[in-house]
């Protein structure tokens, strides 16, 4: 019985998609390849999630309290950082300082917010949260680096709040299979095992809310270009 033939491509990949098409899968894809094309500077973004987590596991309420506001600074800095690796230019002291000060604001409703359900958290930093690449990528002050990202993502809201949904859907799923994995006899082991998880996977969802920037800054600059086109027709 002769053997089924499977087509073969020897080829190269197709380029990704431009950033005002791209889809929700093709901003994960995207956000993997950054990974893997700058593995050692991205893995370190894992670090902040990973050592908050290891402060919150197994704690008391008062730790987990303290835990949760050292998580805002924690993980914002890991998202300033993914936010300065995938910007085509190095940010100055002062964009630093401003993104890590509108990412702490707008991660502390999120905080209180997920403790009731997840989505109402990822909703708001939907409409929020890109004011960290916004602070650091356009130089913008703090009130207007926040009007500029309200303004991102009402460009295509649905696109921002899926892209921010799927890249929790992914870390989470993805950490409790590695954890498993990873996970050995006695809560040390434990401890270590979640560390590692969260070091790992924790980058894909820092560079991925990062490279959200561009999707949602080419879908707003769409309607302006069309209404430029529009005008110049009706002039001539």
């Amino acid at each position: 019985m002769a053997r089924p033939r499977y087509p073969t491509s020897e080829g190269a990949l197709p380029p990704p998609l431009p950033p005002e098409t791209r889809t929700v899968g093709q901003l994960v894809a995207e956000s993997i390849r950054f990974y893997g094309a700058h593995f050692w500077r991205s893995v370190l973004l894992g670090l902040p999630l990973a050592a908050d987590d290891q402060i919150f596991t197994g704690s008391t309420r008062v730790v987990a309290l303290v835990a949760t506001f050292a998580g805002a600074i924690l993980l914002t800095i890991a998202y300033t950082a993914a936010a300065a690796l995938v910007a085509p230019e190095r940010p100055g002291r002062r964009e630093v300082a401003t993104a890590v000060a509108g990412g702490f604001l707008a991660y502390l409703p999120f905080a209180v917010l997920v403790l009731a359900f997840v989505l109402p958290g990822v909703a708001w930093l939907a409409l929020v949260g890109l004011v960290v690449p916004v602070a650091l990528i356009e130089g913008l002050p703090l009130r207007a680096a926040f009007r500029r990202a309200i303004e991102l993502a009402r460009a295509d809201y649905v696109h921002a709040l899926g892209s921010l949904a799927t890249l929790a859907i992914v870390f989470f799923l993805t950490r409790f299979v590695l954890f498993f994995l990873l996970r050995g006899a006695g809560d040390a082991a434990d401890r270590v095992a979640i560390f590692l998880a969260d070091l790992v996977i924790s980058p894909v969802v820092f560079l991925g809310a990062a490279l959200l920037y561009y999707d949602q800054a080419a879908r707003s600059a769409l309607p302006r270009a069309r209404r430029s086109v529009r005008s110049s027709a009706h002039e001539r």
